[in-house]
């Protein structure tokens, strides 16, 4: 508690906070606004009247958490209340070994006001406890804190009461009644122990021992020690969740967080340059692909799909070359030129055992020698057109084997 500072509300007879820094042994007490100094840097833990706060358990199944188990606690604890549950709020502790749950139940109401009476004062409370919660827990003993307006009884099987000071002798009877408290230990100034010794006297028989242990002043440094033993239930759950604890877990995160999003921004980044790289890779592939297409075939225009109709075209030409027809016929074109060697051969394709060939000549007169060369040669060759141009005549001729 070195850097928090305990804080209990006032309430009944008494008029006055008290408070405790980390660290201190001896308490204050003074009006709430004179506390908001002493928070500077420091978590406020503050103590609520535990005669307002209702301590209990639940019997829920442990695969429950979270928003759902907080959902189902008022239903499971409906019976047990007198008050409607809708005005009541319920806050929940760790769950014990035994696999019962804790459970704090307090009124809205009275939420609303220790809040606004803090705020009010300038002070931002870290947690809320029952100060019931804090009084010393022995697994043997029954513990009994006097106070001058109020007695707290806190037994070993957990149970919590607060009455008023001329309550003790009920307050006792409380005592005695769980088996395991074979023991009593009381807690009280010297006033309290003074109006108190004949109650306690008269229940001495019904232990095996009754100590008490006289406190120099106000009790708060006994429940200091209680805080930091026990795991008390923070009140300040749900709706009432503390501002403080949401920023400082933002805090713990923040730095992990900024990381976090340095590591993804360079990934993006790394992904968006190997995507321009690739883009640029694209383009020089996608270039020299029509490249290769139109001149390996030449005059069919766009190279859309050009795999698909390369390997059509070369399909089609293993066919031809299958049967000797597609060599025999670039044979006889050889010798065909040779007879012509102003011949200029401008595109071929060759389907079904024809080739189609267009082709330049100096005059009509050479290209009709080149046909009747390809006759001499076993080939029937005729023209199917013949344009006169800037080279010469531009014919088509197709050849296919005489028969």
């Amino acid at each position: 508690m070195a850097d928090s500072l305990l804080l209990r509300l006032p309430h009944g007879a008494r008029r006055q906070a008290t408070w405790l820094s980390g660290g201190e042994s001896a308490s204050h007490a003074g009006p709430l606004s004179a506390v908001r100094a002493e928070t500077a840097g420091r978590a406020v833990l503050v103590l609520v009247p535990g005669g307002d706060v209702l301590l209990t358990h639940a019997d829920l199944p442990a695969n429950r958490a979270g928003a759902k188990l907080q959902q189902l606690i008022p239903y499971a604890l409906e019976e047990q209340l007198a008050e409607d549950i809708d005005t009541l709020h319920f806050a929940l502790g760790r769950r014990l070994p035994n696999g019962r749950l804790p459970v704090a139940v307090v009124a809205r109401q009275r939420m609303d006001q220790w809040l606004g009476e803090l705020r009010a004062a300038g002070i931002e409370p870290a947690a809320l406890y029952a100060d019931t919660e804090l009084l010393p827990c022995n697994p043997a003993q029954a513990v009994v804190l006097l106070e001058d307006d109020a007695v707290t009884v806190r037994t070993p099987s957990g149970a919590h009461l607060v009455v008023a000071a001329d309550a003790l002798g009920e307050a006792l009877e409380v005592a005695r009644a769980d088996p395991a408290a074979r023991g009593l230990l009381v807690y009280a100034g010297q006033a309290e122990w003074q109006r108190s010794q004949a109650a306690l006297d008269a229940v001495r028989e019904h232990f095996e021992a009754v100590q008490v242990q006289q406190l120099s002043g106000d009790p708060l440094p006994l429940l200091a020690r209680g805080c930091n033993a026990a795991a008390p239930i923070n009140l300040l759950q749900g709706p009432y969740a503390s501002q403080r604890s949401t920023v400082s877990g933002w805090r713990a995160w923040r730095w992990a967080a900024t990381l976090l999003g340095v590591l993804v921004g360079l990934h993006l980044l790394g992904a968006l340059g190997e995507l321009v790289v690739l883009h640029r890779r694209e383009r020089v592939l996608d270039g020299a692909i029509t490249r290769v297409f139109h001149r390996a075939m030449p005059g069919q225009g766009a190279a859309y799909e050009a795999r698909r109709r390369m390997q059509q075209r070369l399909q089609q030409l293993r066919a031809g070359a299958a049967g000797g027809s597609f060599f025999s016929a670039l044979g006889a074109l050889a010798q065909a030129r040779a007879h012509v060697p102003q011949a200029r051969f401008e595109a071929l394709s060759f389907s079904g055992g024809a080739l189609e060939l267009q082709l330049t000549a100096p005059s009509i007169g050479a290209l009709n020698e080149f046909t009747q060369s390809l006759g001499r040669q076993g080939w029937r060759a005729r023209l199917t057109g013949a344009n006169p141009g800037p080279g010469g005549i531009h014919g088509s001729l197709r050849m296919s084997r005489g028969g």
